[in-house]
Order: C-alpha cells, then structure tokens, then sequence
C-alpha cells in the first residue's frame, strides 16, 4: 500500500520568497570567494523575516539526543516532506534551497517552542560571555 501525501501549495510559507538575496549569493559563490560572515548576515535575515529569530537565538542544547540524531540523519527528501507537514516550502525555481538543512533547524525549534525571548536573552547572554572571555575584547556593541 502505498501512501499519497497532498500539500496545498498556496498554504505554505515559500521561503524562497525570503531568501532571493541568500540565494543569489550562492550562485555568487559558485563562481568567485564569498564571505561566510556574509553568507552568515544573509541566513539569518531571512530567518528573522521568517520567524523573528536566528539559529544564534536558542541554544543547541535545548534539543533532546533524539531531535540531534534526527537532524544528522535528515536527507532533502525528509526535510521536504517534514518542512511541507509544518507549512513550509523549502524549494526555488532551480530545486531544493542551499540552506535547507538550516531552515529545518529552525522549524524544528519553532515546533519545539523554543524561539522564545527568554532563550534568545540566555543565548545573547553566553554569547557576550564567550566573547568578553577573549583577551582582546573589552566591550560588546549591541544593535537595535
């Protein structure tokens, strides 16, 4: 028996749609050196136009073993579906998106209540920690 899965595609959240710059940077790159801090600013753009949020607004740790060992495992085909099933579409014009994997992450920890202010307070919070611990650093600049 096999099993039909049917999005609606209107119904989903294109994040093509957001990262056009993102994905043009890519194509960039391809061709000539592109700055990862760039590349970096970019990913995170989209994701706060998308959710308010980047991967640096929540703690790794805040994930059990088991959404860790889920994510090292996740193909295209199963961030797809899995993306789709949360109303997400993680395809362009030219096939899966470069940053799929990222994207997931964020799903995921969307799914899992964890984009929250108080866990991008506690991440900020160790992130200035581990910067004022370098030697050469004496103060931190925040934006807005």
């Amino acid at each position: 028996m096999s099993t039909t899965i049917a999005f609606e595609p209107f119904a989903l959240t294109r994040i093509a749609d957001f990262a056009r710059s993102l994905s043009r940077l890519h194509q960039i790159a391809c061709r000539q050196p592109i700055d990862d801090d760039q590349l970096d600013r970019e990913f995170n753009a989209v994701c706060v136009s998308i959710w308010g949020y980047t991967t640096d607004d929540f703690s790794d740790a805040l994930f059990s073993a088991a959404d860790h060992a889920w994510l090292d495992s996740l193909d295209e085909a199963h961030a797809r579906i899995f993306a789709a099933e949360l109303g997400y579409d993680l395809v362009d014009d030219h096939g899966m998106l470069t940053d799929w994997w990222g994207y997931c992450w964020m799903i995921l920890a969307e799914q899992r209540g964890l984009l929250t202010p108080e866990n991008k307070a506690a991440a900020r919070a160790r992130i200035e920690e581990a910067y004022l611990a370098a030697p050469n650093v004496i103060g931190i600049v925040r934006g807005r």
